[in-house]
């Protein structure tokens, strides 16, 4: 089992090609989330064709690296990048949602092979990544765990009593990684120093130190710079079996990111897309009239 490898120039391809799936899936089923899912884009490519340990061929493969999605309603964004990965057709996107379909609004990891998480219920993403990184080292495995947080859900005790856990057993086999693209669904009205049109989650904290704090070395970088995720992700997976610490990666990104009416606004948490604003995607994106679900 190799890692899959994909040049910047490929993964900046894939990742336009997958927001444009990600919008126009999402306007087809009438429902879903947007903001988050364009956000994390570049990281989920980054992760599944450079750096996890995975055969979409053989899905359960007992050595294969783990991912959790904790925040779970961003689901989409994780069904485009497992089709593009070869988990599965692109062509099966169209069902997203739909009473019968494998991809609901929240990912099912009995209904989906390469989903190693049902989860939806913000703030438990971790602890479950805790758990597996923790059961891997008592049966000898050398799995890595990761994990995708948002800033918002982060809000979450549990995350901190997880995080305190992981450091406690010194877990170099997980990594968390924190969407911080500033926005929540609902929140408080912007400030003088925040990004976007609602206040940021963690105003005026530092979480880098919060995470320091409970033992875990922690990585700083642009999660929609190819290189630096390349560079923090590569780091992360150096660490397991070597750094006795947890480590986290701190993803400063945008909400929306990739398309000019989404960027930046909590109001495109979620949505759908008009007619007219799909077809400004899809000119954005570069997207040819023949690609994309039907409509």
């Amino acid at each position: 089992m190799t890692h899959h490898t994909a040049s910047a120039e490929e993964l900046e391809a894939l990742a336009r090609h997958a927001r444009w799936l990600v919008l126009s899936t999402v306007a087809d089923a009438g429902a879903g989330h947007i903001g988050g899912p364009l956000s994390q884009m570049d990281l989920l490519l980054a992760l599944y064709f450079n750096h996890l340990r995975i055969d979409p061929s053989d899905p359960h493969r007992d050595d294969r690296d783990r991912f959790v999605l904790s925040k779970g309603h961003t689901a989409i964004g994780l069904y485009t990048v497992l089709a593009l990965r070869g988990y599965f057709d692109p062509a099966e996107l169209a069902t997203f949602d739909h009473g019968d379909s494998r991809l609901q609004g929240h990912p099912d990891m009995r209904m989906l092979p390469g989903i190693d998480a049902s989860t939806g219920s913000l703030g438990q993403g971790l602890s479950v990544a805790v758990g597996m990184a923790l059961g891997a080292r008592l049966q000898q495995r050398d799995f890595h765990t990761w994990v995708l947080l948002g800033d918002g859900e982060i809000e979450e005790g549990m995350v901190w009593e997880a995080a305190y856990a992981a450091s406690r057993y010194g877990l170099d086999n997980v990594t968390a990684i924190v969407d911080r693209n500033g926005l929540q669904q609902y929140g408080w009205p912007a400030g003088a120093s925040d990004r976007f049109d609602r206040r940021d989650p963690w105003a005026g904290k530092d979480v880098g130190a919060i995470f320091r704090g409970f033992g875990w070395d922690v990585i700083d970088i642009d999660g929609h710079d190819h290189a630096e995720i390349d560079r923090a992700l590569e780091t992360a997976c150096g660490a397991r079996g070597s750094a006795g610490r947890p480590t986290v990666i701190l993803a400063e990104t945008v909400k929306g990111k990739g398309v000019s009416f989404t960027e930046g606004t909590y109001r495109w948490h979620n949505g759908i897309a008009t007619a007219d604003q799909l077809a400004a995607a899809r000119a954005e994106l570069g997207q040819p009239e023949t690609v994309g679900v039907a409509r």
